[in-house]
């Protein structure tokens, strides 16, 4: 995969960080790509040559959502895919292990944001059964895909600054549910994978990196009233005045898309493996709770290497299944 030579930034888009790039003969798949950032993200992957198999809840809606986006039928395979269902995610897998060669990139980047409180039909939180165990469970399932060279690029949010992860509550269990809270853990499970990930199989040549694509109104929203989105926007712009910055503009879906594409096909791998990147930038770690959500960082609790390794071991646990591409020791 090429390397960075221009310098993207916030309002870069897909057009921009791929100019020039001929992806012919590479095979990437991305998640939910029935809305939003999915479609974006598998147009611009199409345009520029890319072979793409995407997956959704329901590839009905996701057909005609990529029409509307200008791609003829076919031009992304789809698979069926239900992240809040481990039955349906372990189908999908297996079909895609038992018909697809190698992908070059695995883009995680369903999800769901501040729903009520419910349960997945295994019985985990909505946000954190669908957000993380669902593509821990995907994603490792189908890691025998991906070769050297290949990365993974998951989706995740500055939401992750909300919480941290409870590896001792996942599922509110003891704790009142705040969909926020539910949102933040899982965003930051997301940036943990993408770092254990990494460490794991660096040493195979494949690397892995989290995102943050940025504010922009796409379904991800669904859950919440024009009021309370509008309330949000206006406490982000808040915080940006008390730090004497101008005010957050929402993101186009072509900007949002930018980040991922330029984390999983243009940048250094070794620039951003186990990173968390925004704005097409690889983000500075900040430990001052008073910088706002409209300001660019991560948490260190979210790039924490033994969290991570703790949080892959409980995600097994809690599945039920072990996974680890790396050969045994002797």
């Amino acid at each position: 995969m090429p390397t960075q030579t221009m310098i993207f930034g916030r309002k870069s888009t897909t057009d921009d960080v791929l100019a020039g790039i001929d992806l012919t003969g590479k095979r990437v798949l991305v998640t939910g790509v029935s809305a939003g950032l999915g479609v974006e993200t598998a147009r611009a992957l199409v345009r520029h040559g890319a072979q793409v198999t995407g997956t959704a809840r329901d590839p009905s809606k996701a057909s005609k959502a990529l029409a509307e986006a200008g791609l003829e039928s076919g031009a992304v395979q789809l698979v069926r895919l239900d992240l809040a269902d481990l039955a349906s995610v372990r189908s999908a897998a297996d079909e895609l292990c038992a018909s697809a060669p190698a992908f070059d990139l695995v883009i995680a980047n369903a999800g769901v944001m501040a729903p009520p409180f419910a349960l997945t039909t295994d019985g985990f939180e909505t946000q954190f059964g669908t957000n993380h165990l669902g593509h821990f469970v995907f994603v490792n399932r189908i890691a025998r895909l991906m070769g050297p060279g290949s990365r993974l690029v998951v989706l995740a949010s500055s939401g992750h600054r909300f919480a941290n992860v409870d590896l001792d509550d996942p599922n509110f269990q003891n704790t009142p549910y705040d969909p926020f809270i539910g949102y933040g853990r899982s965003k930051t499970a997301n940036i943990l994978f993408a770092v254990e990930f990494d460490r794991r199989y660096r040493s195979l040549g494949i690397r892995a990196t989290a995102v943050h694509p940025g504010g922009i109104r796409t379904e991800l929203a669904r859950h919440m009233g024009e009021d309370q989105l509008q309330q949000l926007f206006e406490s982000v712009n808040a915080d940006m005045a008390k730090e004497g910055k101008p005010p957050m503009e929402w993101k186009t879906p072509q900007q949002g898309a930018a980040t991922t594409l330029w984390a999983g096909l243009v940048a250094n791998a070794d620039d951003v493996g186990g990173r968390f990147c925004e704005d097409c930038q690889v983000s500075p770690v900040i430990s001052d709770e008073s910088i706002g959500f409209g300001s660019p960082g991560v948490r260190p609790y979210a790039l924490d290497p033994e969290t991570a390794a703790a949080l892959w071991a409980k995600s097994e646990e809690w599945v039920t299944e072990s996974f680890d591409l790396r050969p045994p020791k002797d």
